[in-house]
């Protein structure tokens, strides 16, 4: 005859002294002892540091997806574990010792964990160069932290009943194993089902809305261009309307012809008297979504502006939003004395991070029909007679622009050179050219085939990461990538949930701190919330997704007028100033 005690957890008590406590030992019971263990473990990793200095409601989020995740893996863990017949038999007495022992590291490490996470958040706002006027909210981040892991655990465990009651019910028909198994089964995909079909379209559908109506949204400080070379002006078939919110900024952008020629007269490279009006060629969205179409309209607003005739044509790739850095007009228009066009179009209505999560088809495939549009007018030209043709893009962008070319050799053969900044880590050429870098640098700072014709620039770290650095022979056209060590849109990935990036196994980058480690799962949501404040209002340049200054050493590498120097691009820098407008993550 076997027992008719069943046991459920791999440390239950076996012996008849059962525990008599009140409704709170009840609930407490009620958890996973390992995954507690482990939940406190994550939470306490959560707090060490990562790329970019966190808010509290984020340092909240992360931890408590951190922990409850820590659960999930003990948890399980403990159910295999009295699967298999791997049970660990306590006398009641050493439970409640366990439970005690328990309790009292949770009391001693959550307070240790969150001090110290904070202080560590001074030393990384101290290495960014950034205030450390920092009010303390470690109790208001726990107390967050518990509420939001609480929530998925209770989430979690409603499923749970519903799986058992549909397994009770299938269970009449087929063995009880095989039921267990065809409910977890049919929960899951309903859940699937439900979040793909109803709740992330309802989402969408919903995001899709309110980003509709700020596109159309009419911005009363912003009127249409006077100038014909811009597009949305009087002279343009592209009216302002139709430009979008982010289109609509682009083309008023920029400096002015009096500060084009301020900036030429205190240099000797540009003649003020050669100074022009920029050109910017841009198309909004097209009603029917057709990429070929709005692109074909840019191309009309190049030759009705005659951007041929310009000495450098940029073709930029947006962001989610139809955005176009103003740090990227300013430099290119400055160093060239407004003798540019600027070409450009929307391809969505949502911003960056929406497209991350569920469109990555759309920036590559818009990228493309920009980019073959403008060259095949612009190969139809005389060589001798036709402008620098510079391929661009940021975050998004950059992604997008890339897509555009099947590889560094595409690059050299369609164009003049390109400039991809703040490339996110899922970018096919990027990944690429990153894996074949030469043995021996780094992930942050790659240096391939001695830097022949590929460079990846970061002024942070001068002599490791630095344009003019790997070696003296540097082809044209080149291709160059602006990154930071602490760019969290470079660094998030998937992969990191359960593998260490080699930037993680080499030597930190100069703006990440030293004890910046791995640890599965933990990791990936550091680096989740990193990719939401890379580029935050407060981070200065130089640092996370802040690339502002450093499109004067870009463009300085790809092509600058003649008689340009080193002390022409600190004058730039200093020109440009601090960074303003939208994030580049919009």
């Amino acid at each position: 005859m076997q027992p008719t005690v069943t046991e459920t957890r791999a440390s239950e008590p076996v012996d008849d002294e059962r525990p008599r406590h009140g409704v709170w030992w009840r609930w407490v019971r009620r958890f996973s002892a390992t995954g507690l263990v482990l939940a406190l473990l994550w939470f306490c990793l959560s707090l060490t540091p990562s790329l970019i200095p966190r808010a509290w409601y984020y340092q909240a989020v992360i931890s408590g997806v951190s922990a409850v995740g820590g659960y999930a893996v003990g948890a399980f863990v403990e159910w295999f574990a009295v699967k298999v017949g791997l049970r660990v038999r306590w006398t009641a007495r050493a439970s409640r010792v366990a439970w005690w022992v328990l309790a009292g590291a949770t009391a001693v490490l959550v307070p240790l964990s969150l001090v110290l996470g904070a202080r560590r958040q001074i030393e990384l706002r101290h290495l960014f160069g950034m205030s450390e006027d920092v009010p303390g909210r470690e109790v208001v981040t726990l107390a967050v932290a518990v509420a939001v892991a609480l929530l998925v655990l209770q989430t979690a465990r409603g499923l749970r009943r519903v799986a058992r009651w549909v397994a009770r019910l299938v269970g009449h028909v087929v063995p009880a194993p095989l039921a267990r198994f065809v409910s977890g089964v049919l929960v899951a995909v309903v859940v699937v089902l439900v979040l793909n079909g109803v709740v992330w379209s309802g989402a969408m559908n919903a995001l899709n809305a309110v980003y509709v109506a700020a596109n159309a949204e009419m911005d009363p400080r912003l009127s249409p261009p006077q100038q014909p070379e811009r597009s949305g002006s009087a002279a343009s078939p592209e009216t302002w309307e139709s430009l979008g919110a982010e289109g609509r900024k682009f083309v008023v952008s920029g400096p002015t012809l009096d500060e084009l020629r301020a900036f030429a007269q205190a240099g000797d490279v540009v003649d003020p008297a050669d100074v022009r009006e920029p050109i910017h060629a841009y198309a909004g969205l097209d009603p029917d979504g057709d990429l070929d179409a709005t692109a074909a309209r840019v191309v009309d607003e190049l030759d009705r502006t005659d951007a041929w005739d310009r000495s450098v044509l940029v073709v930029a790739t947006t962001t989610g939003t139809g955005w176009v850095d103003p740090g990227m007009v300013e430099a290119v228009e400055l160093m060239h004395g407004g003798d540019t066009a600027i070409a450009s179009m929307q391809y969505s209505y949502l911003p960056s991070w929406i497209s991350f999560v569920g469109d990555r088809a759309t920036p590559p495939a818009a990228g493309k029909a920009l980019f073959e549009a403008v060259y095949e007018r612009w190969s139809e030209l005389p060589e001798d007679d036709r402008p620098r043709l510079l391929a661009f893009g940021i975050s998004l962008g950059s992604f997008g622009m890339q897509g555009a070319f099947s590889g560094v050799q595409d690059v050299e053969a369609r164009s003049d050179g390109a400039l991809f900044t703040g490339t996110p880590g899922f970018t096919p050429l990027w990944r690429g050219l990153t894996d074949a870098r030469d043995p021996g640098s780094l992930e942050y700072a790659p240096v391939l085939d001695g830097g022949r014709q590929v460079r990846w620039g970061d002024p942070v770290a001068p002599g490791v990461a630095d344009l003019w650095g790997p070696g003296p022979r540097w082809d044209e056209p080149r291709v160059v990538y602006l990154q930071h060590a602490s760019d969290g849109v470079t660094w998030w990935g998937p992969e990191t949930l359960w593998s260490e990036p080699d930037w993680l196994r080499e030597p930190r980058g100069p703006d990440v701190l030293g004890d910046v480690r791995w640890y599965p799962f933990v990791t990936f949501w550091q680096l989740t919330g990193d990719l939401f404040v890379a580029a935050a209002s407060d981070i200065p340049p130089g640092h996370g997704h802040v690339y502002h200054l450093e499109y004067a050493d870009g463009f300085a590498a790809l092509h600058a007028p003649d008689g340009w120097t080193d002390s022409d691009t600190a004058r730039l820098k200093d020109a440009m100033g601090a960074p303003s407008g939208q994030s580049s993550t919009g």
